[in-house]
């Protein structure tokens, strides 16, 4: 993929997640609370959270929440760990993570989005969360040092970045050795029309963005990472590829069935070996998604 495309795409997503912040802050509810602008994305972000866990956090954390998944609810935490949510939105995965690490452990979000991040520190705020830091920048260049942090979590976010070989080189570089990757993402199997592919709305809605499920692990593979898993949380069915090709201006009869049951929520899970050594930086750049 070009620069320009790539920088094209991450300027689509930032001013999707803004204005879904914004959306959020005047009162209205974000995508996975059904919100008209966003509901391109309603079939992959609805459901993802018990109301245990709705219930003790910032209501606007919760409807700020435009994930695939509940990485909070699969990846083992463990007290006293150092967690990292690459593309932390609103800071629902992140206010969770930093109850299960507790008082002695550190939960980090990495948003790029400025709206984003102001909504996430006030809901930091009133959840009360000492431990907890949100930090701005891209997920391709992770402001972080190396081997600093124990888990890395994301929900729904690296497929929309255009350049993902270089995110899960910078999550490779900032984990420990033995610290384990574990995201919530959505994955293809088998072939997707091009035209998906070159659809912006779709990239900014978690879904054009998506890597094959086998290209999601040789990239794994190729970053460092061994002990791969991809395991299907949820599979997307030919009315759910309806309901979110109604807001991509496409031919929905004729793309609906190419796509039906080809789309998946995952966990994918990975490790960095415990004697990897750690990487450079990736190097700086104007670009930026989180």
């Amino acid at each position: 993929m070009s620069e320009n495309s790539t920088v094209n795409i991450q300027e689509a997503v930032k001013q999707k997640y803004a204005a879904a912040a914004r959306q959020v802050t005047s009162g209205k509810a974000a995508c996975c609370g059904g919100g008209a602008e966003l509901s391109a994305c309603d079939p992959i972000t609805t459901n993802l959270y018990d109301e245990s866990q709705k219930g003790s956090l910032p209501a606007d954390a919760v409807a700020a929440s435009l994930g695939c998944g509940n990485p909070t609810a699969l990846a083992q935490l463990s007290p006293g760990e150092t967690v990292l949510d690459l593309g932390s939105g609103g800071g629902i995965d992140v206010l969770l993570s930093a109850r299960r690490v507790g008082p002695t452990g550190k939960a980090y979000g990495l948003d790029m989005t400025d709206e984003m991040l102001s909504l996430a520190r006030e809901n930091q705020r009133k959840a009360g969360a000492t431990n907890v830091e949100f930090l701005k920048g891209a997920i391709e260049n992770i402001p972080l040092p190396n081997n600093s942090v124990d888990v890395i979590i994301s929900n729904c976010v690296i497929n929309l970045s255009g350049d993902k070989d270089r995110v899960l080189a910078e999550a490779f570089r900032v984990l420990k050795p033995g610290g384990r990757f574990a995201v919530s993402d959505v994955v293809v199997r088998g072939e997707v029309p091009a035209d998906i592919r070159r659809n912006m709305e779709l990239w900014a809605g978690c879904v054009a963005g998506a890597l094959e499920e086998n290209e999601y692990r040789e990239k794994l593979a190729r970053a460092g990472f061994s002990s791969i898993t991809v395991e299907p949380t949820r599979i997307y069915t030919l009315d759910e590829a309806r309901e979110f090709l109604t807001h991509s201006g496409m031919d929905v009869d004729a793309v609906a069935p190419q796509i039906d049951g080809k789309f998946i929520s995952a966990f994918v899970r990975a490790v960095k070996p415990a004697t990897a050594v750690a990487q450079p930086a990736a190097q700086k750049s104007s670009s930026c998604c989180g």
